[in-house]
């Protein structure tokens, strides 16, 4: 990828072969001379567009349904704290189903893995992690006051 870069869909900028938040980047002694940067589409924002996430993190059990907000205020803080090691982790959506069950999806694996442990660490309960390392996708099943189903 061309250097310097910035993301034209989320801002982030790239280089010295790393993406930054905006606010963050730094100027780089690699590229002394003035150069415009060059507009592509970060992999988040790429990954984002298709709508194929590479993290699922599937949440059940009662204790979900009785502290859903403390449950997505946690999601939702380390996703933010998150981005300060790696602006490409974002959440890309949060679906619950007609049994309560919840699924969040992320951009990259690390931050599914990263949630998943978020969770056991605050509310404890069941977790399994399982990786497919072919294509770089992950799925983390948490549980607390029942059943862990396991299922894609």
């Amino acid at each position: 990828m061309p250097e310097p870069a910035v993301c034209e869909g989320c801002g982030n900028v790239y280089a010295d072969r790393r993406w930054s938040l905006p606010e963050t980047a730094v100027e780089s002694n690699k590229h002394p001379h003035f150069r415009p940067a060059t507009l592509v589409l970060c992999p988040a924002c790429e990954i984002e567009k298709s709508g194929v996430a590479a993290g699922y993190v599937h949440l059940e059990g009662r204790f979900l349904n009785e502290h859903w907000i403390e449950i997505e205020r946690l999601l939702l803080n380390e996703t933010a704290r998150a981005l300060a090691d790696n602006p490409l982790g974002r959440i890309m959506g949060i679906e619950t189903d007609d049994e309560g069950a919840t699924t969040v999806r992320t951009t990259t694996e690390h931050l599914a893995q990263r949630l998943g442990h978020a969770l056991e660490k605050a509310f404890h309960g069941n977790v399994r992690y399982d990786f497919s390392h072919e294509n770089k996708l992950t799925h983390v099943w948490w549980s607390r006051g029942g059943e862990l189903r396991m299922e894609n």
